[in-house]
């Protein structure tokens, strides 16, 4: 194929990886149970607003000739971002739990109503949000006893394109919550020379209660069990 057939063909699909995947309909469960009166009627009206968001953020840099978001930042500050845009959003849909607006507070969602401006340092109410490419082993900062949602998604990174790696739009895979205990995590060790902060991962014991929660799935994670992580970093 001639180079500018080649770079065509690219571009086409890099305009239509702009467009997240819809959310299939029929992945939500509706047996799904979501403390603090939230539902995955909720959680789905998030979803949708991310996708529409990124959407439309993603169609602007491409008419000005910059990358998609998904490719433009680290992996862990996207994730950071879908993480962050649950927290924010949730609450618009579901009028019984707030944001955390304590800097850095845990969990990021909190019962309205509970805490004075709505902020809390370190509760034990509450749900933590995040999002992630892996279908398994989440990390966090702390071992603790937390409700937990994990909104997990596929999109490019920025070393895709020099890996030949082709365009593909953001999707979501799946999203779990369940109740995890201080037992359901493990801290993972670090090197002397490692500069990284000390995190804790979720074990399988853990995984088992989320997915046994599960919020919403895609067609083909419903066919089968999501027992492999994927090979995206976080």
């Amino acid at each position: 194929m001639p180079v500018s057939d080649r770079k065509a063909v690219v571009t086409a699909l890099e305009k239509a990886a702009c467009i997240p995947s819809p959310l299939d309909p029929d992945g939500f469960n509706p047996k799904a149970k979501i403390p603090f009166g939230c539902t995955s009627k909720n959680i789905r009206a998030a979803m949708q607003e991310f996708i529409d968001f990124l959407g439309f953020i993603n169609v602007q840099m491409q008419t000005r000739r910059l990358p998609r978001l998904e490719t433009m930042l680290m992996p862990a500050n996207f994730s950071s971002i879908v993480g962050e845009f649950m927290s924010s959003t949730i609450p618009k849909h579901c009028s019984s739990v707030v944001k955390n607006r304590y800097h850095n507070g845990h969990p990021d969602l909190i019962p309205a109503e509970c805490f004075t401006d709505d902020m809390c340092q370190h509760g034990n109410q509450g749900i933590e949000i995040k999002g992630s490419r892996y279908l398994k082993s989440w990390q966090g900062h702390n071992a603790e006893d937390t409700w937990l949602i994990v909104f997990v998604f596929d999109s490019n990174r920025p070393v895709d394109e020099g890996k030949g790696v082709p365009p593909k739009p953001f999707r979501f895979r799946m999203v779990l919550g369940a109740e995890l205990r201080k037992s359901d995590w493990l801290f993972a060790g670090r090197s002397e020379t490692s500069r990284r902060t000390i995190t804790a991962s979720v074990t399988n014991t853990g995984y088992q209660k989320m997915l046994a929660n599960w919020i919403y799935k895609e067609p083909a994670l419903r066919l089968k069990n999501a027992g492999a992580m994927d090979d995206d970093e976080e």
